[in-house]
């Protein structure tokens, strides 16, 4: 018997359903009744298409398979072309980037099961989906864009049979959960391909250097299908979208098509990405520092001055796991050319790509090269280590102009002159001197110890070169000033006294030779 307080439902919280609500989900289900995977353009990827049949040959237990890369390389594009092919009697197609969007695909496919269940509350289509696919095997899952294992892995664990697909671009994190696979940009052929499929979907149109604009976007999929749409639509050659590219990125990078999904641009995917970051930003710092480097074999060692060893290795752990940078296994990293343009491309809108953030990265970049470069690199047993950081030197003195380098940029250059003029390549040296010189003078004044070296450097060179009539009057003005600033005795000073001699030898003038500083002879002198 109750009480006065008498139990009741409320009418607006009531649910009525219909009686096949209650009954059993069938098992007679057909795949046109219970697929909701289709496809649109797919090019190339053959390697991978049969990576993944090869995973998901094997029966009986439940196969977990997670395909892996940097944001829209493509994994979603894979995943439906594979699943489209497939013969499971249930094929379903969930978004998975949260566990509201997990358990909102399941009760999708709930309903699909049984139509009655459609008057449900969510979580318990949910649970009877749940319920349906630990009780039968022959079904493929999708769960598309995974940005936390934990956010699967309830319903991973109640389903002993059957196939699960995974994409993501978590690159650890799953451990024994799943295997994976790696996907990367496309071969060039394939991005030509995709491009030219897009631009001329409507009619001939103008191709020429397609080629170069893949080739610029570092054929990644999102990219090079967003390009070809923009020239589709607007009516822009491929030429000419790469002179906007060169001008305008930060415009480009945005740039959508009518009737596209705005948050599948390229600045967008790059934005979205760093927000999971938001608790480590020194994943952002370093992100924006590798940008100003090449992109491949960038020593892990030359990190090393950026933040206290633990730090350092949260940081790169979490650009990894998110794929926005991949661990070499052999002390490197690499990083993919286009997400470095985007990085070093200021935008006052993009907290993660703020111009002061972004000019900080650079000179940050800078003074880690300056620090990894050996005090003797003219010494063979340091020319590896000068090997290894030569192609970042001329990457960051590449993506930026002469008037942002710093003092750190200076010493790089100068460094990777020494080094070069050691192996012969006497050219590149020579410009890279030049640069040197240029920024001590502006930075530091014409009579700054610094300044002298790059001019007595600058000036050696020359003089290997056969340059006299640019060697000699250098190597004047660097007496000149350290005889002023060091005195007569100085190391320095001898060294400056000995290769203009050496200049004078050489152009024969011996009246105004002075007896060598050292018993070999002229010859120029670098580094001092």
């Amino acid at each position: 018997m109750t009480d006065s307080s008498t139990q009741y439902i409320k009418a607006e919280q009531a649910f009525v359903l219909p009686p096949k609500a209650f009954a059993p989900i069938p098992d007679d289900v057909t795949v046109s009744e219970v697929s909701n995977i289709g496809t649109g353009l797919f090019v190339g990827r053959v390697d991978e298409l049969k990576a993944l049949e090869a995973a998901f040959a094997q029966p009986g237990k439940v196969v977990v398979h997670t395909v892996h890369g940097l944001g829209r390389v493509g994994k979603s594009a894979l995943a439906a072309h594979w699943a489209a092919q497939r013969h499971e009697k249930v094929r379903w197609w969930v978004t998975a980037d949260t566990e509201a969007a997990v358990d909102a695909g399941l009760a999708s496919l709930a309903e699909a099961l049984q139509s009655g269940l459609a008057g449900l509350p969510a979580e318990l289509q949910r649970a009877r989906a749940v319920a349906w696919l630990a009780d039968h095997d022959g079904w493929l899952l999708v769960l598309d864009n995974v940005e936390d294992p934990r956010h699967i892995r309830p319903l991973l664990d109640r389903v002993p049979g059957g196939r699960v697909l995974i994409t993501t671009r978590r690159a650890t994190g799953w451990h024994h959960q799943a295997t994976t696979i790696r996907l990367g940009v496309f071969e060039p052929a394939e991005a030509v391909d995709l491009f030219t499929r897009v631009l001329t979907h409507q009619g001939p149109r103008d191709t020429d250097s397609a080629a170069a604009v893949c080739e610029e976007l570092g054929h990644l999929a999102l990219a090079v299908e967003q390009a070809a749409a923009y020239c589709a639509e607007t009516g822009t050659s491929p030429s000419e979208y790469l002179n906007m590219l060169a001008r305008w990125p930060s415009a480009m990078f945005a740039a959508g098509t009518t009737g596209g999904d705005s948050e599948r641009t390229i600045a967008r995917i790059w934005h979205l990405t760093l927000n999971h970051l938001t608790d480590t930003p020194l994943a952002g710092d370093l992100l924006r520092i590798l940008a100003w480097y090449a992109p491949d074999s960038i020593p892990r060692a030359l990190l090393h001055g950026l933040a206290a060893p633990p730090q350092l290795a949260t940081a790169i752990g979490k650009l990894v796991a998110y794929s926005m940078i991949t661990d070499n296994h052999d002390g490197t990293l690499t990083i993919h050319r286009l997400l470095q343009v985007l990085a070093r491309t200021p935008d006052p809108d993009d907290p993660h790509r703020l111009p002061e953030a972004v000019d900080q990265a650079r000179d940050q970049a800078a003074a880690l090269l300056a620090d990894a470069f050996p005090a003797d690199v003219d010494q063979p047993e340091t020319w590896p280590q000068c090997r290894s950081l030569l192609p970042h030197t001329d990457a960051l003195t590449r993506n930026h102009t002469p008037d942002h380098d710093t003092t750190h940029t200076a010493r790089a250059l100068d460094c990777a002159a020494t080094y070069r003029v050691g192996q012969g390549a006497l050219a590149p040296a020579l410009h890279a001197l030049q640069r040197a010189l240029t920024t001590r003078e502006r930075l530091l004044g014409g009579d700054h110890p610094d300044t002298l070296t790059s001019r007595n450097n600058l000036a050696a060179e020359y003089q290997m070169a056969g340059d006299l009539g640019r060697a000699t009057p250098l190597y004047q003005r660097t007496l000149t000033e350290r005889e002023r600033v060091l005195g007569d005795d100085h190391p320095d000073t001898l060294n400056s006294r000995h290769n203009l001699a050496g200049t004078y030898r050489a152009a024969g003038d011996l009246g105004r030779a002075t007896p060598p500083a050292h018993p070999d002879g002229a010859g120029a002198g670098f580094g001092r």
